[in-house]
């Protein structure tokens, strides 16, 4: 069988030690999604990593900037007529 064209090659190797109890319950987890245990930790890991990667964004303004930032924030639009009455119907899920 010829591998796939799109498939990364994986090269790296990640060695992880756990408990008995740890290692149980990956292994449930995985066999519950239908995936290898090393899929599921891996993809676990990657889907933690990019959130906490993506909450640590910063970004950088130079002082007028940060002052035209700030000035927005503090004075945000008024609410539009659509709004106003959206907010003011019962919501859905209490009809």
């Amino acid at each position: 069988m010829r591998p796939r064209k799109d498939a990364a090659r994986k090269d790296d190797v990640i060695q992880i030690r756990a408990s008995a109890e740890t290692k149980a319950m990956l292994c449930r987890a995985a066999n519950l999604r239908g995936q290898k245990l090393s899929e599921f930790m891996l993809d676990s890991a990657r889907r933690l990593a990019e959130v906490i990667i993506l909450d640590q964004r910063a970004f950088f303004l130079g002082a007028d900037a940060h002052e035209k930032f700030i000035d927005l924030l503090d004075a945000p639009n008024t609410p539009s007529e659509e709004l106003r009455a959206r907010m003011a119907s019962r919501p859905v899920w209490e009809r």
